[in-house]
């Protein structure tokens, strides 16, 4: 099995933005335990980085048949023949076993959590996309469920903190998803997927992206609001998230792809960035 085959059945863009997000909130949740342990850290990176990859390999076999039909994942290993579908699930139940296990030995309710995130991102999310859009929702679940399993992994229980860190990558996931689904829209209609608001691209679509982006505004200051974060977070996620909602605006008042592909890159670059300044002002505060 070749390299580049490895890293396009396990997404490895997509698994290194889970795997940072859940770093993140892990540094985080260590703080306000007093000290960080990295030895588990490490744990942390290796067992978020195995589950997320079993996730994502579950999700390839599913939709094999499907990858066949859209030219962004006709390369895939699966459908181009590179990798038996026994190989991958193989490759699958090892990752998602091993990561539930190195997670799990960090306490009980990381392990539980990783489990949850595996089912309903391959098991319900999947095969939702091509029943209605309705599947965004479903799979906003276990897109914001790294950063508060990263978060009770350092600091063992969900409280107000990992649920400002779940809610901002939450409301995220809306515009982030929308603005892909906007691009790619017509390689996903060729495998029957429907995953706009209103199932095209128009101005219905458009107005519930700018709604959920305008959404990101107050949620993102809540680190502030609840002071567990200083202004230095808040002005940088103000900025961030005005900066956000200008690009979806500008997606609604032209309803272009180019619009929709600058919406996508700015949430490639908001969350992480807007995830760190709360990290470093956080470890300010406690200091």
């Amino acid at each position: 099995m070749r390299w580049s085959d490895f890293s396009k059945l396990i997404k490895l863009r997509l698994t290194f933005l889970v795997v940072f997000s859940a770093s993140i909130s892990f540094l985080i949740g260590s703080k306000v335990n007093g000290d960080i342990n990295w030895f588990n850290w490490g744990k942390l990176i290796v067992g978020g980085f195995l589950v997320t990859a079993a996730a994502n390999c579950f999700n390839e076999i599913i939709e094999k048949d499907l990858d066949k039909l859209m030219k962004r994942t006709m390369d895939r290993p699966i459908p181009s023949g590179h990798m038996t579908t026994g190989q991958a699930l193989v490759l699958g139940l090892f990752m998602g076993m091993a990561g539930t296990y190195l997670l799990g030995s960090l306490n009980i309710d990381t392990g539980l959590l990783s489990v949850f995130s595996i089912v309903l991102y391959a098991f319900v999310y999947t095969p939702l996309k091509r029943k209605s859009p309705i599947a965004v929702f479903v799979g906003a679940i276990p897109g914001a469920l790294p950063p508060l399993i990263g978060y009770v992994a350092a600091h063992e229980k969900i409280d107000a903190i990992a649920l400002i860190l779940f809610g901002i990558q939450f409301v995220w996931q809306f515009p982030h998803f929308w603005a892909i689904a906007w691009v790619l829209d017509d390689d996903y209609k060729l495998a029957g997927f429907r995953l706009l608001p209103s199932g095209k691209r128009n101005l219905t679509s458009a107005i519930v992206t700018f709604i959920f982006t305008l959404l990101l505004v107050p949620v993102s200051l809540l680190p502030t609001w609840y002071h567990f974060g200083g202004y230095y977070v808040g002005a940088v996620s103000l900025v961030f998230s005005l900066a956000f909602l200008y690009l979806a605006y500008k997606l609604l008042s032209t309803l272009e792809i180019g619009s929709a592909k600058k919406l996508m890159y700015g949430s490639f670059l908001y969350l992480p960035v807007v995830q760190l300044m709360f990290l470093f002002d956080f470890i300010g505060k406690v200091k």
